[in-house]
């Protein structure tokens, strides 16, 4: 069985009907939805002929109750077969959402509410949700940083909840057999080598970059120095106002939370954002320089320094390039 009520609308959804696609129209048929209420709503927007006819052809062909819930796009009087074999194995409209690498939990938020129409305060409470955090060993308050940056097609009719556990379930599966004992070669647990993957991401803007950033973090906790990572501060705005500050000003660095790692000593609370298997491998395996500072420049690139009065001069190489 599935839901109750059809909700039919025209292929163009909020953009209208036009093109090719005036010709037919979206069905939706919730979970739960009998096959009378699918037939009768099938029927009355001449996707099929007789409603009747369609449920005696779903009994006859035992597929009365294996219709599925989903979002369907058929064109006007389809043959009654051919609508209740797509129905019957759940041939429906998807959507296709990406996580980026370093991107985070709200950066998906937004990219559900606008492509599923789940709202960002729903996904994100499921995010937080302690049941899944359980299943998936996740320390943290959310599951941030443990989702896998990919590529999935969903059906329309996904809740907040399996589009996080397919991400989850993808982290899971591609974790390389040997992280584990490597992290703890080098004193971090699956959460820590997350957290500071996911500030490598954040900081390197060039692939070629991570290995060296990592090395800088990684000499710093070793050296008992402060992380003093930006994207800490960024992403306490981001949990704050749900929206990331783009630059950062004096007054930023005073910031109470946290997450800022000019004020508070060690690793942040968590991950900042959901990092690339190349940024773990960074972290697990860093350039072996002994860099304690970086400096951005215009081109992207970083320049690294191993004492502080070297990057002072490489802050002020970099301004004079940029004027």
């Amino acid at each position: 069985m599935i839901g109750r009520g059809c909700l039919l609308l025209c292929a163009g959804l909020a953009a209208g009907c036009s093109g090719s696609n005036a010709d037919k129209v979206l069905v939706l048929i919730p979970r739960g939805a009998s096959v009378r209420t699918a037939a009768d709503s099938l029927a009355a927007h001449h996707i099929i002929g007789n409603a009747t006819w369609f449920r005696l052809r779903s009994r006859i062909a035992g597929l009365d109750r294996q219709l599925k819930p989903g979002l369907y796009e058929f064109p006007p009087r389809a043959a009654t077969g051919d609508v209740l074999r797509r129905l019957a194995a759940g041939d429906a409209v998807h959507v296709r959402l990406t996580l980026p690498e370093g991107a985070t939990l709200f950066d998906l938020a937004r990219a559900v509410e606008g492509r599923v129409g789940i709202s960002q305060a729903n996904f994100l409470a499921a995010a937080r949700d302690s049941t899944l955090r359980t299943r998936f060993g996740v320390p943290g308050e959310s599951v941030e940083g443990w989702l896998l940056p990919e590529t999935f097609d969903f059906p329309a009719l996904v809740d907040s909840r399996e589009i996080l556990e397919r991400f989850l379930d993808a982290r899971r599966a591609n974790w390389d057999s040997t992280w584990d004992s490597r992290a703890k070669a080098a004193g971090l647990n699956r959460h820590s080598l997350l957290t500071l993957a996911s500030i490598v991401e954040a900081e390197a803007r060039l692939p070629s970059d991570r290995p060296l950033v990592a090395a800088v973090y990684r000499n710093r906790i070793r050296l008992g120095m402060p992380l003093q990572a930006d994207p800490g501060i960024q992403y306490a705005y981001l949990l704050r106002d749900g929206l990331r500050k783009p630059r950062l000003y004096h007054n930023d660095y005073a910031f109470a939370s946290p997450w800022n790692s000019y004020l508070h000593p060690g690793l942040l609370p968590g991950p900042i954002g959901n990092p690339s298997r190349a940024a773990v491998e960074a972290v697990l395996s860093p350039s072996p320089l002994p860099y304690l500072y970086f400096v951005a420049g215009a081109d992207g690139a970083h320049r690294f320094s191993r004492t502080y009065q070297e990057h002072l001069r490489a802050i002020r190489k970099v301004r004079n390039q940029q004027q």
